[in-house]
């Protein structure tokens, strides 16, 4: 059993973050935003998304449904520690919950970011968001540390493959063999793909589930989607709906699209594939099924509970497929920081 006098005292769940009433779009867009040279009008591009769904975003309650989940997980699993949660743009900000921590008198964190790959965004910036908000003097000497990314987890790959069946069992029985599936992520900058294994991961993700449900190398691809900066500098491509309509030109109209880079279904999946590319698709004669996210599936849940197993216990560290198991502490240039700022639409979150 492990208790909260064990090697760590806490587990922190730390995610983006998401607007609550429409009152919250504009402060929590300018939090995003902070630094950064967007102008104004590409900030109320964003928030028209928001406002188009109430002005709502879906992350924050899934980041209260999955706490619940794992506390129930963790203790009956004999994991006897607290679980508290912060945010990078929004309350519960991950400053006043490092106060609370300390209050509490917690010294020693492990934290499960809300991202399963590795690039700046997804994984380095909240290293940096950890390490500044430590930097108030209230903080004292806490040490928080990050679980590994986990895109190559068997339990993420057979959630995921379940997910993508799922969606291709909604199809007739005699147009299933057929069915293309497109596997999306968020877009990053070249810049900031270049300098991580963010790509590199998302494909043996893809490879991966592929595999599980023996959908042929010709039959899915990765695609990206909710690309943001300015039109002229690159980004991992194609887009999703530039991808849909090469599809239709070449006669495939069965279409699964699994957003394998995002964990829930929060802003980005229902505003950029729920409304826009099933809108295309509608217009196009496509039939499209959207797979779902792992969300609070119970296998993820579990697999949460074993990463946090693998730091306090020591156990072992599961993997599948060509590449072993992520590391524990990132090196120093891991995932640094793009060359250069972007300067267009901001992201209404992050790959996640």
């Amino acid at each position: 059993m492990t208790s909260a006098t064990s090697n760590y005292d806490a587990i922190l769940v730390l995610s983006f973050g998401g607007p609550e009433k429409p009152e919250d779009v504009i402060p929590f867009l300018e939090n995003v935003l902070r630094g950064k040279p967007v102008p104004r009008e590409r900030l109320l591009e964003v928030a028209e998304h928001y406002y188009h769904f109430g002005g709502v975003s879906p992350i924050n309650q899934q980041c209260r449904d999955l706490i619940v989940a794992l506390r129930m997980e963790l203790e009956a699993n004999g994991i006897l520690l607290p679980v508290y949660w912060g945010n990078r743009n929004w309350d519960p900000f991950l400053n006043e919950t490092i106060l609370q921590m300390q209050r509490d008198g917690v010294q020693r964190v492990l934290t499960y970011v809300t991202s399963g790959f590795s690039c700046y965004s997804g994984c380095r910036q909240y290293r940096e968001n950890i390490a500044a908000a430590l930097q108030q003097p209230e903080a004292g000497s806490m040490q928080i540390d990050k679980i590994r990314v986990f895109y190559n987890h068997p339990d993420f790959i057979e959630v995921l493959a379940e997910q993508v069946g799922k969606a291709m069992d909604q199809f007739p029985a005699d147009a299933r063999r057929d069915v293309h599936v497109a596997f999306t992520a968020h877009s990053i900058p070249m810049s900031m793909a270049r300098t991580s294994d963010y790509e590199k991961q998302l494909k043996e993700s893809c490879r991966l589930v592929a595999e599980k449900l023996n959908i042929p190398s010709l039959q899915y691809k990765l695609v990206y989607q909710s690309r943001s900066g300015r039109p002229e500098d690159p980004w991992l491509e194609p887009d999703i709906l530039v991808y849909l309509q090469e599809l239709k030109a070449a006669g495939i109209e069965d279409v699964v699209i699994s957003p394998i880079g995002f964990l829930s279904d929060h802003m980005e999946v229902l505003y950029d594939l729920d409304d826009e590319a099933q809108r295309f698709c509608t217009e196009h004669s496509i039939r499209m099924v959207r797979a779902g996210t792992p969300g609070n599936y119970p296998q993820f849940i579990r697999m949460i509970r074993k990463l946090i197993q693998e730091r306090l216990q020591g156990g072992p560290r599961e993997c599948v497929g060509q590449f072993q198991a992520n590391h524990d502490v990132c090196p120093i240039d891991c995932c640094p920081v793009p060359a250069r700022p972007t300067t267009g639409r901001p992201a209404t979150g992050a790959p996640a």
